[in-house]
């Protein structure tokens, strides 16, 4: 009997942990990146997939701040665009799949940020937008960090009053913040999203001690005030 019952609490036992996925980490997600530690990162002008013609431009001066603040070394965009733009170099899809040598050794790039538009419009009181980032490094030409944002940004104005009167007005409100905001906060807010499970920089406090900080889906969609 007592052997019965063992053989039933191991088959328990073997069933309950079968049924427990291992938490994702960093290291587990991105491997490459603590393999090849980059340091200093050139980010390419983005590619846009829109019919928002100046979502190129606007998402363009809003990566480099959460790279910086992640730990890394970021080469001036404004600087690094002049010398694409005289180097014919601008558009970033001619190098998605390229070798990335020349910005290795012109820029002293790591590893070169790519990123692409896929979605970018007003819906009701929002903007829509799907951005991808990914991270190739300059001496192996590998992906090291590959993710994706879809974000809604809600611009909708709640008075906190109830009634017919107050819905009107919540609805102006709505129309014109919509009208007035800029485009580069949707930008920003997927920015931080997408750079959240960034593995830290050597200029960063948690450098190559967030390996098993646990890390949150490759792919996400949120909506965000």
């Amino acid at each position: 009997m007592k052997k019965l019952f063992y053989i039933l609490f191991a088959a328990l036992l073997t069933a309950s942990c079968a049924t427990i996925a291992p938490e994702i980490t960093r290291e587990s997600q991105y491997p490459r990146m603590y393999e090849e530690r980059p340091l200093s990162l050139l980010v390419m002008p983005p590619i846009n997939n829109t019919s928002f013609v100046e979502a190129k431009d606007l998402l363009y001066t809003s990566i480099s701040k959460p790279l910086a603040e992640a730990g890394y070394y970021v080469i001036s965009p404004f600087l690094a665009m002049d010398i694409l733009r005289a180097e014919s170099a601008y558009d970033a899809e001619l190098f998605v799949a390229a070798s990335l040598t020349p910005f290795k050794n012109y820029f002293g790039a790591d590893a070169v940020v790519f990123s692409e538009i896929n979605s970018w419009t007003k819906r009701g009181f929002g903007i829509d937008t799907n951005i991808r980032y990914f991270i190739r490094s300059t001496t192996s030409g590998e992906i090291i960090f590959d993710r994706s944002c879809d974000l809604y940004l809600d611009l909708s104005v709640d008075s906190g009053q109830s009634g017919l009167f107050a819905a009107l007005v919540e609805l102006a409100a709505s129309a014109i913040v919509t009208a007035s905001t800029e485009h580069i906060t949707a930008a920003r807010k997927a920015n931080v999203y997408i750079f959240s499970d960034l593995p830290r920089g050597r200029y960063s406090p948690d450098y190559d001690r967030d390996r098993g900080f646990a890390a949150s889906a490759r792919d996400i969609k949120t909506t965000v005030k």
